[in-house]
């Protein structure tokens, strides 16, 4: 099976900056923990990873603080995947969490500091991308955002990253990043049923060639919904799949990254990648309920 009909290619692919990665990637924050809170099992988690690569996965969602008991998601990286053949590894800094596990958001002089620890973990000279993420928890950042992400534009001059991008943000945070250095890629939460708000910031990035990566993009889906549950009975799939397929129709720039710690969930949710929704698929997702 050549690269590009392996799974996870089936979408297609989309460049952050100097990156050309498939559509579908995977994001690592569930990696660590089993559904009830407790600490996967390592092999299993290593596992996982092997398997994304092995179907096409080249994009891979990553922070230090994606962390549970002994489990770290930088660590079990860099044991799965180094030295990272044609894998590229998106990080984000602005949060971080001290040893006791409590979040803090970083100032800006202190995310070089939070850059390091993300090279020490993976193992790497340099990150790929780094994500400046701005504000707390899942509430959208507000203010100015030209400190931090000038401090990342400046690691990124001495080399430290290669590509930036920012998080949690609005329309006018990404024009305001635009003017200070160029951004690859937006992550926001973002789904068939959460912060449509965003609809706009698709198009903006859009326009400006710049992917858009919704994160929770599958679990912002709350309770059973009528209308996935139509579509998915079409094409004989799973609601989850319906909603990575749905994300994945909503532009060529708009990118994939679910998380899973399951290997038959992680080779469900890249067959997604192959699902075509026709338009009446579409019209049927976007009717009210």
């Amino acid at each position: 099976m050549t690269t590009n009909t392996l799974p996870a290619a089936a979408a297609g692919t989309w460049k952050l900056g100097s990156f050309e990665v498939n559509r579908l990637g995977y994001g690592a924050m569930r990696l660590m923990s089993t559904s009830d809170g407790g600490v996967r099992d390592r092999e299993t988690s290593i596992a996982v990873l092997r398997r994304a690569v092995e179907l096409g996965v080249n994009h891979i969602d990553t922070a230090s603080f994606y962390f549970a008991g002994p489990r770290a998601a930088n660590e079990l990286i860099n044991s799965a995947l180094a030295p990272y053949d044609n894998l590229v590894l998106t990080t984000k800094v602005g949060p971080g969490r001290d040893f006791e596990g409590t979040f803090f958001t970083a100032r800006p002089e202190q995310l070089r500091a939070q850059v390091e620890q993300n090279l020490r973990e993976l193992g790497l000279d340099h990150l790929d991308v780094a994500n400046y993420r701005i504000g707390e928890g899942l509430d959208r950042g507000t203010g100015s955002l030209a400190d931090g992400f000038g401090a990342l534009a400046d690691l990124r001059e001495k080399g430290l990253i290669r590509e930036l991008g920012i998080s949690n943000v609005g329309p006018d945070h990404l024009t305001e990043a635009l003017a200070i250095a160029p951004v690859v890629c937006v992550q926001n939460q973002y789904g068939l049923t959460a912060r449509r708000e965003d609809d706009e910031l698709v198009r903006l990035c859009a326009d400006h060639g710049i992917a858009f990566v919704p994160f929770f993009a599958v679990a912002s889906g709350t309770g059973e919904d009528a209308r996935v549950a139509e579509v998915a009975k079409r094409h004989d799939a799973t609601p989850a799949q319906i909603r990575l397929a749905w994300t994945l129709h909503q532009g060529p720039h708009v990118l994939a990254i679910p998380g899973t710690g399951d290997v038959a969930h992680l080779e469900q949710n890249v067959a997604a990648a192959a699902l075509e929704l026709t338009d009446e698929d579409l019209k049927t997702l976007e009717r009210d309920n």
